[in-house]
């Protein structure tokens, strides 16, 4: 019999089922980064090298297992993935076998790298595409979380990206208030078109409350375990580890949030990571109740 000072016991973490390899994503610099933002969720930065940068044979090895699993689509992240001395090796083998996502913070790309993604947009096999990170419409709101003057070179990134016909995703962090809500994003919308992207697209991503942010602001509180919340078939059918994996220098993990988490790690190859996982790590609730969706 429970009373009131009787601890409820957590329910079991839901399971989500494995449906089909959509999205492979490749952590193709490990957790190299050329920048160490305050918010990061997997503490990447110049000297992290808890996991390592892939080489270009595993890479290799990694898509074109991704291709006999009936993969769809491909991202690059890390760390920063142009930090990557083969990455347009890599770029030109993934576009050859499906449509391409390179997550970046935008500060490597400089106008002959821009020249040459925009060759390839023009005349890849399947579609290339950019996520560029901007966490505020000012340097005052991006500069505290990814570093000074990370703003102004974000803003001339996207000006040549521009000015080369690219309209790259804008990823945005709501690491404050202000950054939530329909009016933020119809204003980041036309920040983003006023420097010069034709088709603006914005992305706003909740805060993930592990890796660096632990120590920016808290973690994921006890009291917040979701075990209890019920997985409706709908979700549990849109989120990313139910049909995509992340393959790392250290192995196959469930996805690009948990690659810090031993737990999370599903096996060598993709093929043996293709299976049905439980939802019980912290992190998860982010996805299920906030809605975080790491795909485009």
């Amino acid at each position: 019999m429970l009373t009131t000072d009787t601890p409820r016991p957590l329910a079991p973490a839901p399971t989500v089922r494995f449906r089909w390899l959509d999205t492979l994503w490749l952590q193709v610099t490990g957790t190299l980064c050329n920048i160490a933002c305050q918010h990061c969720f997997i503490s990447c930065g110049p000297k992290a090298d808890q996991v390592p940068m892939m080489t270009l044979a595993a890479c290799e090895e990694a898509l074109a297992e991704g291709t006999r699993l009936g993969m769809r689509e491909v991202y690059f992240t890390g760390g920063e993935p142009f930090l990557h001395p083969e990455i347009q090796a890599l770029v030109d083998r993934a576009l050859a076998l499906a449509p391409l996502t390179i997550i970046t913070n935008g500060l490597l790309l400089d106008d002959a790298r821009v020249e040459w993604l925009a060759e390839r947009f023009r005349t890849a096999r399947y579609s290339l595409d950019l996520r560029v990170s901007l966490d505020g419409m000012t340097a005052a709101q991006n500069d505290p979380v990814r570093g000074r003057g990370t703003f102004e070179r974000v803003v001339s990134c996207l000006r040549r990206l521009g000015a080369a016909g690219l309209s790259p995703v804008v990823t945005v962090v709501e690491h404050e208030t202000g950054l939530e809500g329909n009016a933020a994003r119809q204003a980041f919308l036309e920040f983003v078109r006023g420097l010069g992207i034709r088709q603006p697209r914005v992305k706003f991503l909740p805060l993930l409350r592990l890796g660096r942010e632990v120590r920016r602001t808290h973690g994921y509180e006890p009291e917040e375990a979701w075990g209890a919340h019920a997985l409706a078939a709908s979700v549990e059918s849109s989120l990313l580890c139910a049909s995509s994996r992340i393959v790392t220098a250290q192995g196959v993990f469930t996805c690009p949030i948990l690659i810090e988490k031993p737990d999370a790690r599903l096996g060598d190859s993709v093929g043996q990571a293709t299976r049905d996982i439980s939802l019980k790590w912290d992190a998860c609730r982010t996805c299920v109740l906030d809605g975080l969706r790491c795909n485009t």
